[in-house]
């Protein structure tokens, strides 16, 4: 029998055993590990002392209090933001909204995913913007987006909230990709009527519940920690020391370059940004959206990273057969954040894609 590999992570521990991947002794069958949002919530759930009050947390590096309250400060946070130069701030739907908008042709929109902001398409966005017009907005409540109430933070809520940041902009997709939650998101826009795309590109797109015994405890959960002020903070504070959003970066199967893991750091270590995360990921329906999966006309491309430990691969096969117009490109030894890994070769994919939908 193969050996147990033991993974310690403040007390919490998984072993794998014959591909198998066992949490105390439990055992959660078709994965060999759980996916990274999971983790989060266990650790937070079963080991919250330890996870917060780490003792290799060295003070010495960590931010001060008063630059971890709060939304991320453009003047501070986005000083050397990638693709500054095409950042503008549009109020629409309420909000302040930061969104990016560069190139000239065809409008192709991008959405990133959960916890994530603009940075997520900064090699992407110039190589797309020689060829369209891009519009990469900040989710609402992510990065320099200001945050909604509770109904703005649901899925229907943040479909609405960006097709009125494009009806602000007077803009009409053509083309649309989104990563993770960002697919979920146009997928909803689709179905309700808010944009009418020729096609539609999810990266790793997280468009289905998740399978695992422990999924239930995910929106309960996140609900908890959301109504709490203290725990975005100091889950801000202890995202501050880089070896952890390194950890939580590599637990999702990708390797990125130090840039893009900077960022992340810098957005984690905001509590508004992590409480935003958070009250997202309370309020997401995925199962009210598989039930009108059927009805999504658009062409879709399922691109899915072979080594994601986010959303498992096979996701991609199963939404095939879901959808009407679906096809399916496997990338292998890419994770969850694949087109920050290769850009260039997501984008020639896009594109390929988007061609071949163009009249």
């Amino acid at each position: 029998m193969e050996a147990a590999v033991r993974k310690e992570s403040k007390g919490f521990f998984f072993e794998k055993k014959n591909q198998k991947t066992f949490a105390h002794g439990g055992h959660w069958p078709g994965r060999r590990q759980i996916p990274q949002q999971i983790k989060v919530f266990l650790l937070l759930f079963f080991q919250k002392k330890k996870f917060f009050l780490s003792s290799t947390m060295d003070s010495k590096t960590l931010p001060t209090p008063a630059s971890r309250i709060g939304r991320p400060d453009w003047t501070r946070d986005g000083k050397d933001w990638p693709n500054r130069t095409h950042s503008r701030f549009v109020h629409a739907a309420g909000l302040r909204w930061h969104v990016q908008v560069a190139g000239a042709g065809p409008v192709f929109l991008l959405l990133h995913g959960t916890g994530a902001a603009t940075h997520s398409w900064r090699d992407l966005l110039p190589i797309l913007a020689a060829q369209y017009t891009v519009v990469a907005p900040d989710l609402p409540g992510h990065g320099f987006t200001d945050q909604p109430d509770t109904a703005g933070m649901t899925l229907p809520g943040m479909a609405a909230g960006v097709a009125a940041l494009l009806d602000e902009l007077k803009l009409k997709p053509e083309f649309c990709a989104g990563h993770s939650a960002g697919a979920a998101v146009l997928a909803q826009m689709c179905l309700d009527g808010l944009i009418a795309p020729r096609a539609m590109i999810s990266l790793n797109g997280a468009l289905l519940p998740f399978k695992h015994a422990v999924s239930p405890l995910i929106a309960p959960l996140a609900k908890i920690f959301a109504r709490s002020p203290l725990v975005p903070f100091i889950f801000s504070m202890h995202a501050a020391d880089p070896r952890v959003v390194d950890r939580l970066l590599r637990g999702t199967g990708s390797v990125i370059d130090a840039d893009g893991a900077k960022f992340y750091a810098r957005l984690a270590a905001r509590s508004g940004h992590a409480g935003a995360a958070l009250t997202m990921m309370a309020n997401w329906d995925l199962a009210s959206l598989q039930k009108r999966l059927a009805d999504l006309r658009v062409p879709v491309l399922l691109v899915a990273g072979g080594n994601d430990r986010s959303i498992p691969p096979e996701d991609a096969d199963r939404l095939a057969l879901m959808l009407p117009a679906a096809s399916v490109r496997k990338l292998d030894g890419l994770g969850h954040l694949a087109h920050e890994e290769q850009p260039e070769d997501v984008a020639r994919l896009m594109r390929e894609f988007c061609e071949a939908h163009a009249t």
